[in-house]
């Protein structure tokens, strides 16, 4: 029974338009994340993105009433009973959204303890890439949950691009931060992991740290 339930990855996208390129950030990663648990094992992948937009009257009532809509709490509930979860905001101020952070300000702060978490923002430059690890690595930590290693920035400018020699393109760096959270979904070290090539450039594997060790040789 246990082994056909299905593990669970939930996106929240706290993008604001629509069309978003928060959501296309949140949509990709999950894509990577499903296709790489779906071929390292046997049971079904479900996914589902939470549409942050769609619930910010709810969320502001509940922050001056503390008590969530049905639909609210159906949400929350989603995020804090799934396998994995994907966390994508645009930047705003050079932070997170407040619509990002009034919704994580709902769960309580054990509620996702021990959770691998992908952490991911958009922007218009690349300027504001540090909002990863100086905002949302510090609000996941508080949160207990586990971000992965990997996590992805998307200035207006990396879409449609595939790198240079020096940089990886966005598409790389969303399969290397899929694999890293299916790799944590299903129980794997990916803490201190490293990259190494894989079939073709935009595959990573995920060499466990005890493995890095082994590899060392001391002249």
């Amino acid at each position: 029974m246990f082994a056909t339930t299905p593990l669970r990855i939930v996106a929240v996208s706290a993008g604001l338009s629509q069309p978003s390129s928060t959501r296309l950030l949140a949509d990709r990663l999950a894509d990577a994340t499903r296709e790489r648990l779906a071929a390292e094992q046997d049971r079904t992948v479900d996914v589902r993105v939470i549409e942050l937009r769609d619930l910010a009257v709810d969320i502001a009532n509940h922050l001056v009433s503390g008590f969530p809509s049905a639909t609210l709490r159906e949400a929350i509930d989603a995020v804090t009973e799934a396998d994995g979860l994907i966390a994508v905001t645009p930047v705003f101020t050079a932070s997170y959204s407040g619509l990002f952070k009034s919704f994580f300000d709902l769960i309580d702060n054990t509620a996702l303890t021990g959770k691998p978490v992908v952490i991911a923002a958009t922007g218009g430059t690349a300027r504001h890439s540090l909002v990863l690890e100086h905002a949302l690595r510090p609000l996941f930590a508080y949160l207990r949950a586990v971000t992965v290693p990997t996590s992805v920035y998307a200035a207006s400018e990396d879409w449609g691009s595939s790198g240079d020699e020096y940089t990886e393109g966005l598409p790389s760096r969303i399969r290397r931060a899929g694999g890293e959270l299916a790799s944590a979904v299903l129980g794997r070290t990916v803490s201190g992991a490293s990259r190494a090539p894989g079939l073709d450039d935009g595959e990573d594997a995920v060499i466990p740290f005890e493995q890095q060790l082994a590899d060392l040789r001391l002249d």
